[in-house]
């Protein structure tokens, strides 16, 4: 396809799309959640009782009863229906990284020959999805159909377009969880629990810690038309082949530039839904590679961050489209350019206050924020393979390591002023760092620690796990990926810690040491043991990787044996002991992994063979063919040392093209039999490893030649959207 006529697809494309972008003349404030059965609204259509019923099981997590259930579901669907919805659905997040839903119309018979609409509290608390197709991890077998989904009152409800949608976990028959909001919600509790604990140390009058996320969405935009003629953009969702552009990123000027028009209506009627939806959204920019954005939310807490963001992951494919264009959440669609990720900003905060706070002015604050910091850094050194486990795919793989994003070893950055305060803390005597007066105060003979530690915080781009204030960054979650993967791993290290850490503190307290004097024991203790977490420098160096293996840390690059860091020993007792899983339903999980992982990889491969072999074989063979008829026509014209010196360039072209195709040819056969040699293997994990061995590097390898054809071969005639028409919205 010739670049002209590439380019009057895209156009084509574009005017068929109705574009009819929202101006709304109320302020963001005024449609926030239109679409949202808020508080606000339940008051209205709630009767008192019921409401302040509601408050307490999303508050406190209160039994719904039946009979208050239906009296809300009455008042939701009186809400609902004047908004013209006539469907209900259960939405939930199985474990395909997307959503699910089932819809069902609010009629029943009305026993005269009629209908009525009904919306019952059975119908709001619980439906019956058939749990036989969605990945399990052999938990159930086919025959085993039955599965449930239950309402999780914390989520409100909201309504798309004709139907009520519920926020639901979706468990097995047998009562195991077969998405991720079901472990989310266990593992927020556990760590809700250990946290208010420790609190009470610090603040008697905690009553709650909340968990908050801020997630950073990032993603690429294509012209549709162009995206439509790339089989591998449309089956895998990233460029198996296609070589740089001449101009990419190196001048730094898509980073934070000017937002092309076409890109400015898409954001704007995106962020207008998804405020009518109750998505915060705050900040949007351009990111560091050509037709590269990111969309930020404020803060919330966590089990809704996480729905909004799987809701807004929905809501930017489908208006990319009505806009023309494509939206791209792979990890690394284009090579040699940035991918993208999801920043989870994590921090915990109390009924009163945010633990992760930079300190003030009280001794006690001081102490309760060394705590906590110090704790999450014993949860990350603890576990810091299973962390990386946590947010390894097969997409995420090609991002990870490379000089754009975070290495994959895990370590944190605290900045130059946390890590001389720990320091000074480890290397400190007990007489130097307390003087316990008569109300066990507590004085650090260290300077204040300022109250703009916030701002004294750089911002280390290459740590996985930053610390930048009042929350720590973990900048490793992939962009397409439900982030409820990692923070369920994230909640549960850290509410172990916070445990282990106030046995052991209770343990010197009962033996008669004072208590401030026994947090700050088990505190230096623990600085100690977690050093090795601590990183401030370059995390792309070599230097790097060799002092990581020194420290003991997990650095393993292979992403199927990086997913048997869930099956550590140490690693089970931590999800048994907090309650989140159960070693059958972590090795399930596990099995569900390498699957994904094996189909993926097979999918790339089986894809780029077919490209490789009807695409670009045909091609380049052809236009050598051209070539070689031009060689003859001038050994016809011109006197033969006259037509030897014209076809040097000719005959030079031919010879390469000639290497590359055989190259391609063999390799890809190759391929294809090192595929059909992994299908055989019947271990799911063995399979997965040898499609990543064997199966995943040739794809790379003949990519190579594919793309130094691209170079050669008659632009008019290359089949395939190149990255020059691809990365430059117009």
């Amino acid at each position: 396809m010739s670049s002209s006529l590439r380019f009057e697809v895209v156009g084509e494309a574009f005017k068929k799309k109705a574009i009819e972008v929202p101006s709304p003349k109320e302020r963001p404030s005024d449609f926030f959640a239109k679409y949202v059965f808020t508080r606000k609204k339940m008051q209205e259509y709630l009767p008192s009782d019921v409401f302040e019923k509601m408050c307490d099981v999303i508050d406190n997590g209160a039994t719904l009863d039946l009979k208050t259930a239906d009296i809300v579901a009455d008042g939701m669907k009186r809400w609902a229906m004047g908004l013209g919805v006539t469907h209900c659905t259960h939405w939930f997040q199985p474990l395909t990284e997307g959503t699910a839903e089932k819809h069902d119309a609010f009629v029943e018979h009305d026993h005269q020959g009629g209908m009525i609409e009904v919306f019952s509290g059975k119908q709001l608390v619980q439906q019956e999805p058939d749990a036989s197709s969605f990945p399990n991890g052999g938990i159930r077998s086919t025959f085993e159909a039955r599965g449930y989904s239950a309402w999780d009152p914390a989520s409100p409800v909201f309504v798309i377009g004709d139907t009520l949608m519920i926020p639901t976990i979706f468990i097995a028959y047998t009562g195991e969880a077969l998405d991720y909001k079901a472990p989310l919600k266990k593992s927020l509790h556990a760590l809700n629990k250990a946290a208010t604990d420790v609190c009470h140390y610090f603040y008697p009058d905690v009553k709650k810690v909340i968990t908050n996320l801020g997630w950073e969405q990032e993603y690429f935009l294509v012209d549709e038309g162009l995206y439509a003629a790339r089989p591998d953009l449309l089956m895998t969702g990233r460029t198996l082949m296609g070589h740089d552009s001449a101009k990419s990123q190196q001048m730094d000027d898509h980073y934070f530039g000017s937002i092309p028009g076409r890109v400015a209506e898409f954001m704007k009627d995106l962020e207008i839904q998804a405020l009518e939806l109750g998505i915060p959204c705050k900040t949007r920019h351009n990111e560091a590679a050509p037709n590269q954005f990111e969309l930020a939310p404020i803060y919330e807490e966590m089990n809704l961050a996480i729905d909004h963001n799987m809701l807004l992951m929905s809501l930017m494919t489908r208006i990319a489209r009505k806009h023309g264009f494509r939206c791209l959440l792979h990890e690394k669609p284009f090579a040699g350019i940035n991918g993208s990720g999801k920043h989870n900003n994590w921090s915990l905060a109390t009924d009163t206050g945010i633990l992760l706070h930079a300190p003030g002015k009280t001794p006690t604050d001081n102490l309760r924020f060394i705590t906590f910091i110090v704790e999450t850094l014993m949860a990350v050194h603890r576990h810091n393979g299973l962390l990386k486990a946590s947010i390894m795919s097969a997409t995420n793989a090609h991002r990870l390591g490379g000089y754009e994003a975070p290495p994959n070893i895990i370590s944190s950055f605290l900045g130059q002023q946390l890590s001389d305060l720990l320091d000074h803390l480890e290397n400190s005597t007990e007489e130097e760092l307390t003087n316990v007066g008569g109300k066990h105060s507590i004085q650090l003979d260290i300077p204040q620690i300022p109250e703009l530690l916030i701002d004294n915080t750089d911002r280390n781009r290459t740590s996985p796990f930053a610390f930048i204030g009042n929350r720590f960054e973990f900048r490793a979650v992939g962009a397409q990926a439900n982030s409820a993967a990692a923070m369920i791993a994230l909640n549960a290290a850290v509410a172990e810690a916070l445990t282990n850490f106030k046995q052991r503190v209770d343990m010197l307290i009962a033996n008669g040491t004072d208590k401030t004097k026994a947090i700050l024991q088990v505190i230096r203790e623990d600085i100690k043991t977690c050093k090795p977490i601590r990183f401030d420098g370059n995390g792309y160096s070599k230097e790097w990787q060799e002092e990581a293996e020194r420290r003991g840390l997990d650095t393993e690059r292979s992403c199927p044996l990086i997913f048997d860091r869930y099956l550590d020993e140490r690693s089970v007792n931590m999800f048994e002991q907090t309650n989140v899983f159960k070693r059958y339903e972590i090795e399930a999980r596990n099995e569900i992994k390498w699957e994904t992982y094996t189909k993926k990889v097979q999918i790339e491969a089986r894809i780029f063979g077919d490209m490789c072999m009807n695409h670009i074989i045909p091609v380049a063979t052809r236009y050598q063919s051209t070539l070689i008829d031009n060689v003859h026509k001038i050994q016809a014209i011109f006197p033969t040392d006259v037509a030897q010196q014209l076809n040097e360039q000719n005959i030079d072209l031919i010879k390469r093209i000639s290497e590359h195709t055989k190259f391609i040819a063999e390799n890809t056969d190759r391929m294809i039999e090192n595929r059909k040699v992994a299908n055989r293997i019947d271990d799911i994990r063995e399979r997965a490893i040898a499609y990543h061995d064997t199966v995943a590097p040739m794809i790379e390898d003949i990519r190579y030649h594919v793309d130094k054809l691209e170079l050669i071969v008659d632009d008019e005639m290359w089949p395939l959207p190149k990255y020059r028409e691809l990365l430059f919205i117009r």
